[in-house]
């Protein structure tokens, strides 16, 4: 049995995904959190939150690692642990300093951090020569608007520390941009109480469709797992409607993402130790990197990987944290493809009516979640506001996009806002 050292989480899927992965493969863990409500919180109501099924629950100041890394260390004086690990974007970097001082598994502090700030992997992969946008990054209002002139409208205004697609917006014009500037400026905290930069990186905008890349790196090597596709809808927002793997792409498109991926985390140096989700843009002047993400992919995109390949990305990221060789041997579980799609609100109020039961039970269903009656929602702009997912396969080809988009359509005439 191995001791793995949880450092915060998401409160979605992961939170769930990762406390089965470590259990089901005979390790234990100890959670460490600045705000053990936070995760109290939403969990639904009689129920405990997956994390607290911990060894041990610490307390810490988790946003101050200056601090932290002297307490781990005693921590780990007296656990002992084996690996660490955080499914939550925010502390990816914190727990790559940990994993260096505590002599453990995984990737380099330097290589994470990169890849976390955005701005950061732009600088990196443009001197690598790896394809992406044309970009800025800015800071004061008057370079902001000068820069954005010389890469031309329209374009995209991204945070360089938010994650989820927050704040992430389409600009046509000066005044657009402008109140985008201003909504970013009024954002200076994320939701782990973490203060952020006032740096705004502008983008071109890409056409094309998205695509990710999910891989899986141990002892230098990097293993494709396989290519997802993304919609996206609610602009001039960019938010994730749904997803379907694996994509259904020609060939030589599918191996140019690939092997724009691998470019990119090799320059960044995540070669060694990561399960990571690289989004590309699959452009009319060929693929472009958009993010690399050093972790495995949120929205459900593990289950889809799970329910096509048997591949467990969760088990693999609790793998690579304790130095072992993760198995991501393919399996046959009767599918050839499994998508998700989510119900994105277009309006805010409170959800009165949102009736599951007419698709539940229906052939090829896998999952279905949604939200309660009474919630309050707000209009989606960015992927936190979803008020549930449906998740079907198909086991004869690529039909399991159609599929969701036809179970969604059934939620959405259930669906009553006011």
């Amino acid at each position: 049995m191995a001791h793995l050292l949880v450092v915060e989480s998401w409160v979605g899927s992961m939170s769930r995904l990762l406390p089965r992965a470590i259990r089901e493969n005979g390790h234990a863990f100890t959670f460490l959190t600045r705000d053990l409500h936070h995760y109290l919180r939403s969990a639904p109501e009689g129920t405990a939150h997956p994390l607290l099924g911990a060894r041990n629950v610490i307390t810490a100041d988790t946003n101050d690692i200056e601090a932290l890394l002297p307490e781990v260390e005693r921590l780990h004086g007296v656990l002992g642990f084996d690996g660490v690990v955080t499914s939550c974007d925010y502390y990816l970097p914190a727990v790559a300093r940990i994993a260096e001082r505590l002599g453990l598994p995984g990737p380099g502090p330097e290589a994470v951090l990169n890849a976390c700030r955005k701005d950061t992997t732009r600088r990196v992969l443009d001197d690598a020569g790896v394809p992406g946008p044309r970009f800025a990054v800015r800071e004061e209002w008057a370079d902001i608007a000068r820069a954005a002139r010389d890469i031309g409208y329209p374009l995209v205004v991204k945070p360089v520390d938010l994650c989820a697609g927050m704040y992430v917006r389409r600009v046509d014009d000066e005044a657009q941009l402008a109140a985008a500037f201003r909504a970013l400026a009024d954002f200076p905290v994320n939701a782990r109480g973490q203060r952020r930069t006032s740096v705004v990186l502008l983008e071109e905008l890409l056409d094309g469709p998205e695509v990710s890349v999910e891989t899986v790196s141990y002892a230098g090597a990097v293993q494709v797992v396989g290519v997802t596709d993304k919609s996206v809808g609610g602009a001039p927002a960019f938010v994730e409607t749904g997803h379907m793997f694996p994509a259904a792409l020609p060939l030589a498109d599918a191996e140019a993402a690939e092997q724009t991926a691998l470019a990119a985390l090799k320059a960044l140096g995540l070669t060694d130790g990561v399960v990571a989700h690289t989004e590309i843009k699959l452009t009319s002047a060929g693929p472009r990197v958009v993010e690399v993400n050093p972790r495995p992919a949120g929205n459900r995109i593990t289950e889809l990987v799970r329910h096509v390949t048997g591949i467990d990305l969760a088990a693999a990221f609790v793998d690579v944290a304790l130095g072992r060789a993760p198995d991501l041997r393919h399996t046959d579980t009767g599918l050839r493809s499994a998508a998700v799609g989510f119900l994105v609100p277009g309006s805010s109020g409170t959800l009165e009516a949102l009736d599951g039961m007419s698709v539940r039970d229906l052939p090829g269903v896998l999952e279905v979640q949604l939200a309660e009656p009474g919630r309050a929602v707000q209009a989606a702009g960015s992927n936190n506001e979803y008020l549930g997912h449906v998740m079907a396969g198909d086991a004869d080809g690529s039909g399991a996009r159609a599929r969701v988009e036809t179970l969604l359509d059934g939620l959405r005439a259930g669906l009553v806002i006011r």
